[in-house]
């Protein structure tokens, strides 16, 4: 009872109390009063703030077209605040205003440059791709005209290897039907195609060699009707020995005399192809000189003396031997109807 009434009254400790209490809350409604004018500053006109939210929408619209499928997201950074000391149950100071500006920069920075490395690793390995696809796609063909614009012209006449093919017989031409008031034209019979009945008895004439090779045979009969002047028939059994034995002994003979009897046949112009075969498909051949003698003399035949003197002066360097023995009068005459200089 005694401690109850010496107690102190609640209305003379209310003044006491009130004031503790304002002075506790002083540093507390400073600071309180201090953040929201940071903030504001911060926002308001902080060039830092302005540059950061810049980059953050710049970096927004380039992630929507390198991540397609997650358009519109962002990445934020993984930082969190150090423990002070080793005691864990101390308090943790929240980052400041400038800190968390400085850290968002960080995150954007990094994000910037690993945009930048995906987008030139795409475009290297585009680079490589379009060279892969170039080195595949067939090339277009160059024009033989073109290539062959800068080539010295050859030592000999340029003809086929192979004599060129009998022409087609042209169609017969029909005329219109008459009118019934014209007359009826006369109707003249077409001459018969083909050899006579003479020629064919002539040829026939001619014998067939028969022995035990074939293709020794072939050949002779061959050389027997250009030896008769039958210069057609030679030439269509010389070429089918060419065709059937073009490893024969007889080859280099058999490809001369086709040359021969068509330039006997005065066609020197197919005649030079078949010299130009027999010289060229075996210079050591056993009548390659001849073929390049008579190819003087078909060119002598078709008024190409420049051409002519070439083939000349290579027979004579190529073979001097039979230049001088074997088709000494055969070199000496084609020379005389052409002026070398």
């Amino acid at each position: 009872m005694t401690k109850m009434m010496n107690a102190p009254r609640p209305e003379r400790l209310r003044p006491a109390l009130f004031g503790a209490i304002c002075l506790a809350l002083l540093p507390v409604s400073g600071a309180l009063l201090l953040v929201p004018g940071l903030a504001q500053a911060q926002t308001a006109g902080d060039p830092a703030e302005t540059r950061l939210r810049k980059l953050e929408a710049e970096l927004r619209a380039v992630q929507r077209k390198v991540f397609p499928d997650g358009a519109g997201r962002t990445f934020g950074a993984e930082i969190s605040a150090p423990a002070v000391g080793n005691n864990a149950s101390a308090p943790v100071a929240g980052p400041s205003p400038v800190t968390d500006l400085l850290t968002r920069l960080d995150a954007v920075e990094a994000q910037v440059k690993s945009l930048t490395a995906a987008t030139e690793e795409n475009q290297n390995r585009l680079t490589k791709l379009e060279a892969r696809v170039a080195a595949v796609e067939p090339q277009p063909a160059a024009n033989p005209l073109e290539a062959g614009a800068g080539a010295p012209a050859p030592v000999i006449p340029a003809v086929s290897q192979r004599p060129a093919p009998a022409p087609a017989a042209k169609a017969p031409v029909v005329a219109a039907p008459p009118s019934a008031s014209a007359p009826a034209p006369a109707v003249v019979a077409p001459k018969p195609v083909g050899p006579s009945a003479e020629r064919v008895a002539a040829v026939a004439a001619i014998e067939r060699p028969v022995s035990d090779d074939k293709a020794e045979d072939e050949y002779s009969y061959g050389y027997r009707l250009w030896e008769a002047k039958f210069f057609p028939e030679a030439q269509q059994q010389l070429q089918h020995f060419a065709q059937a034995y073009p490893k024969h002994k007889r080859i280099s003979y058999a490809r001369n005399l086709l040359g021969r009897s068509y330039l006997d046949d005065n066609k020197p112009g197919t005649a030079a192809q078949w010299f130009v075969q027999n010289y060229l498909g075996d210079k050591q051949g056993d009548r390659a000189a001849d073929s390049l003698l008579y190819l003087g003399v078909a060119m002598t035949r078709l008024k190409e003396a420049k051409r002519a003197c070439t083939a000349f002066a290579e027979f004579k360097t190529t073979y001097p031997t039979e230049a001088a023995g074997r088709l000494k009068s055969q070199y000496e005459a084609a020379t005389k109807a052409v002026t070398c200089n």
